[in-house]
């Protein structure tokens, strides 16, 4: 079950995503720490912040929306109070998220956590609105993702042990793919996506929107064919490892990340429903590898198998349907495919 990324060996290729589960010690008393390949800590910036007003979290169709505002207690705090007790479980790696307004408070962020020891790489939140700029989201812009990516990656090499820069691109994008190559070419040791998806919900019969921010970030099972496909090109693009994840619930879901090219996978939102979901995953996907005789899990990134389209039609031949519309059976066999499975019912 082991996997190495980014110059990290994973014990296996699950992690916790951040804002989904707090600094990571909260959940000692639930989660096996040291079953789990590792967590992405709570947004960390240079002061605390108290978030967005309430209500900022709701759940959706097969998903969440949430507006929280980056609260956290700074990352003093999270050095000083959270991180020394995480050094109990040395199998679990710690990646540490990090996020800011300007360049300079990521610079700040990180060279805070440099001087702490038991981090094993930064998770650099490309989706926050750069102030310098008009407010403009670093990871929508290839010129400002470029110079965040590149100072982030020259603080994190100023201990002599560099630690890697794990970028976490938007997918409020027109191509994930240029993205990714920006972030690699500026100096990214690894990537991570997708973070969530800017959204919106409305209380018909108030007339209002239902979070105070008026929009939030759209996450869960809604986004994974999505997320699934980012992943997928941006894996493409670039020739550094990527991190899943958008949807994760079940074991075949990591696989299915997995297969589209991501080294190791994110679970987020599920854990919201269920608190051990990182851990029960992990479990899952051991199960999934030793049923279907898949003696190393690395051996399943970037496996998806494409069968050519002109195979295809020899095999089958042209659908006596072409150009119009889905025929019955079509309409069925969707319907089969996209029904909840047990597992997901559950929760959504």
């Amino acid at each position: 079950m082991r996997v190495r990324f980014a110059g990290i060996e994973l014990r296996n290729p699950i992690l916790a995503a951040s804002g989904t589960f707090g600094y990571g010690i909260e959940f000692e008393d639930i989660v096996s720490l040291e079953r789990i390949g590792g967590l992405v800590t709570k947004g960390l910036s240079r002061e605390p912040m108290a978030g967005n007003p309430a209500p900022r979290l709701i759940e959706t169709a097969s998903g969440m929306l949430n507006s929280i505002g980056l609260q956290n207690i700074g990352v003093q705090a999270f050095v000083e109070k959270k991180l020394p007790p995480l050094r109990k479980y040395p199998g679990c790696a710690i990646i540490a998220n990090v996020f800011g307004y300007e360049v300079k408070d990521y610079v700040a962020v990180i060279e805070a956590l440099n001087q702490a020891d038991g981090i094993a790489a930064y998770e650099i939140n490309a989706s926050c609105p750069n102030t310098k700029h008009g407010g403009q989201v670093f990871g929508t812009d290839s010129k400002q993702l470029a110079a965040l990516v590149d100072a982030a990656r020259q603080a994190a090499q100023q201990r002599d042990i560099a630690r890697p820069i794990v970028v976490k691109l938007s997918p409020n994008v027109t191509s994930i793919a240029e993205m990714a190559r920006v972030a690699e070419q500026s100096g990214a040791d690894a990537l991570s996506l997708v973070n969530t998806f800017l959204g919106m919900a409305i209380d018909a019969k108030s007339r209002q929107p239902r979070i105070a921010n008026i929009t939030g970030g759209l996450s869960g099972p809604a986004i994974k064919p999505i997320a699934l496909r980012m992943v997928y090109e941006a894996a493409k693009a670039v020739k550094i490892p990527v991190l899943g994840l958008g949807g994760i619930v079940t074991a075949e879901d990591a696989v299915e990340f997995l297969l589209a090219g991501a080294t190791a996978v994110q679970v987020g939102t599920a854990s919201y429903a269920d608190p051990r979901a990182v851990e029960r995953l992990v479990k899952g996907l051991e199960q999934w590898c030793t049923r279907h005789n898949i003696e190393k899990v690395a051996g399943l990134t970037g496996a998806l198998e494409i069968v050519p389209k002109q195979q295809t039609n020899l095999r089958t031949g042209p659908s006596p349907n072409d150009g119009q519309e889905p025929s019955a059976q079509e309409l069925s066999s969707v319907a089969e495919s996209s029904a909840p499975r047990a597992s997901k019912a559950k929760i959504w």
